[in-house]
């Protein structure tokens, strides 16, 4: 069943943060390009995107006011890997000490968080996607290998 929800207002990119400072991305370059992804957003690749991950989301409503509440969407970052010719992405997530930290009145499950934390996963890659296919027009290396590991493989 999809999500019926309105999308929110994309993130907001910071442009001093360090990619490769992340535990899951692994990048190698120093020059992100997230002013220009910022703008992509904001000019209609979020609400694109957002839709069209809300049409297969397994979250509900409740888990996404959770989301909303917490203010992840806010933590997303995208970038540009330059390396890789893809738009790179970090999604944020709950911690493993949720329930010691008491986030949140109606977080009550691992399912939840579990949850959570995979839909935040998929929108990140879904959000990348559509950058890169219907937004990013940079210029490409035709020398890249052919073997790079994808964003988002589980």
């Amino acid at each position: 069943m999809p999500l019926d929800v309105e999308p929110p207002a994309p993130p907001e990119l910071d442009t001093a943060v360090d990619a490769s400072d992340y535990d899951d991305v692994d990048v190698d370059t120093s020059e992100y390009r997230r002013e220009e992804l910022e703008a992509f957003l904001q000019d209609g690749a979020w609400e694109q995107a957002f839709t069209e991950w809300a049409e297969t989301s397994d979250l509900d409503e409740t888990a996404f006011e959770i989301v909303r509440e917490l203010g992840l969407v806010d933590q997303f970052d995208f970038f540009w890997d330059d390396f890789a010719q893809r738009v790179g992405y970090h999604a944020p997530g709950l911690p493993e000490d949720w329930r010691e930290r008491s986030l949140h009145p109606d977080l009550n499950s691992w399912d939840t968080v579990s949850g959570i934390n995979a839909g935040m996963a998929e929108l990140g890659r879904t959000v990348s996607e559509t950058l890169k296919a219907d937004y990013v027009d940079w210029q490409t290396d035709p020398d890249l290998p052919d073997d790079l590991p994808e964003f988002g493989d589980e």
